[in-house]
């Protein structure tokens, strides 16, 4: 019995490594100037600058704004990630008498 669930979930959580891979997520910094983009399972994709930033900022401010777009996006990647992977979990939960209310039953 636990076999065939524990094998189901394991399955769940594969294909949900597969669909978060295929989410993109943004995160940037106020005016756009900088902007990094991740996918649902928390990997960096893209770094982006727009040439009036790149033209105009110092070393200091890139890396410092280049944080906080990545900060952002990844906070956006872990919220989404985390509803994905505990709605795929919750569906794997035996139906036990009892206990529904542990699971949002």
């Amino acid at each position: 019995m636990f076999g065939d669930i524990i094998e189901k979930m394991k399955v769940a959580q594969e294909e949900s490594k597969e669909k978060l891979a295929r989410i993109l997520v943004d995160g940037q910094t106020e005016g756009g100037g900088v902007k990094v983009v991740v996918n649902g399972n928390r990997e960096v994709k893209q770094v982006y600058f727009t040439a009036e930033f790149w033209a105009q900022a110092e070393k200091e401010e890139v890396e410092e704004l280049t944080m906080i777009a990545l900060n952002r996006a990844l906070e956006k990647a872990e919220k989404m990630y985390t509803e994905e992977m505990s709605g795929a979990a919750k569906g794997m939960m035996p139906n036990i008498p009892g206990m529904g209310n542990l699971f949002g039953k």
